[in-house]
């Protein structure tokens, strides 16, 4: 009998998890850059015993029924599993894994960068060195937004928003604000008030959002939620995006929701209903080069980077490498959805 098949969807894993997967079993590997059309994954799927899962294509039906009986494992290298019709996939038997908690420490310091980069109006103040426009002889110059003594409300205070109450600490803030379903008694450890949405949003001189993307939570920041913020507050979502894996060229329906509203969030920093913006995910991703926020100064963007660090990344791939072996051999995956 022969080895069992894993697909492995990128070439670029990190090459310690491809090592223990070929150790044990035959990894087909798509080598396609930037990366496979969803028909190139499909073709593959025949015959499978398990996917090494690393983007946002749609795991739905079709993708189900392409891959047929012999799929046992689907280990995605991913917290979030929007993207996978996840009953579907257990109505199967097929056993499915995530990467969790991995990536807290680093989408926290993300986040953290956000907060400063915007508060500190570093997009501008790049733009004025590029049009050599320095002012710096006057005192009120390019003047920003300080961690230190400001109030911070996290939406969300899973893995990632406490990772990031945590390296507040360091900033010397004056109040932790959180929200969401019912207070954690994880809070206590960061001195977090619970509090409602409302609460939080006419608060907070910084707001983070640390929520999944959900049916509570999709335009959760609309333009009514920007009409409370503090004129002077700065947004940070590194919640959630939308990737298109398949086919880079094509740009999704704007009106397609997600947790930020992004016309309102333009029309808050247009007209300084609020001060700043920093992003890490957004819609469509990738962005349009001629997206109406890539030509704001009060909105700092960087490309969905929340995991990318070495480490991370290739804990990340050991992690969904670790389910795969434990899926195959019967014994319970150690991050299990």
């Amino acid at each position: 009998m022969g080895k069992k098949k894993v697909l492995i969807s990128h070439c670029e894993i990190p090459q310690p998890a491809l090592d223990l997967l070929k150790e044990k079993y035959e990894c087909i590997i798509c080598p396609e850059l930037p990366a496979p059309t969803r028909q190139q994954v499909l073709d593959r799927l025949p015959g499978v015993d398990a996917i090494f899962w690393w983007g946002k294509g749609s795991l739905d039906k079709e993708f189900l029924d392409k891959a047929g009986s012999s799929l046992k494992v689907l280990a995605l290298m991913s917290a979030g599993y929007n993207h996978v019709d996840v009953t579907e996939v257990k109505a199967r038997g097929i056993k499915l894994g995530n990467t969790p908690n991995v990536l807290d420490a680093a989408v926290a310091d993300q986040a953290v960068l956000l907060a400063l980069a915007a508060g500190r109006r570093m997009q501008e103040g790049r733009q004025r060195i590029l049009d050599n426009q320095w002012d710096i002889a006057r005192p009120q110059w390019l003047l920003g937004q300080q961690l230190k003594d400001s109030v911070v409300g996290i939406v969300g205070l899973g893995g990632i928003g406490q990772a990031i109450s945590k390296r507040l600490r360091a900033f010397e803030i004056s109040k932790l604000l959180y929200t969401g379903h019912k207070p954690k008694p994880e809070a206590t450890t960061y001195s977090a008030e619970f509090v409602s949405l409302d609460t939080l949003l006419r608060e907070s001189d910084y707001v983070l959002i640390a929520c999944p993307l959900n049916s509570e939570t999709r335009s959760m920041f609309n333009e009514g939620a920007f009409s409370k913020m503090k004129p002077n507050s700065i947004l940070v979502n590194i919640s959630r995006g939308e990737f298109l894996m398949y086919d880079l060229n094509t740009f999704r329906d704007e009106n397609e929701e997600e947790v930020v509203d992004q016309s309102a969030l333009v029309k808050a920093l247009e007209t300084g209903q609020i001060f700043a913006a920093g992003l890490d995910v957004m819609y469509p991703e990738p962005l349009p080069p001629d997206h109406k926020l890539l030509s704001l100064n009060n909105c700092v963007i960087v490309p969905h980077l929340g995991s990318a660090t070495l480490k991370t990344r290739t804990d990340m791939a050991m992690l969904t490498a670790r389910n795969i072996i434990a899926g195959l051999e019967g014994t319970p995956l150690p991050a299990p959805l």
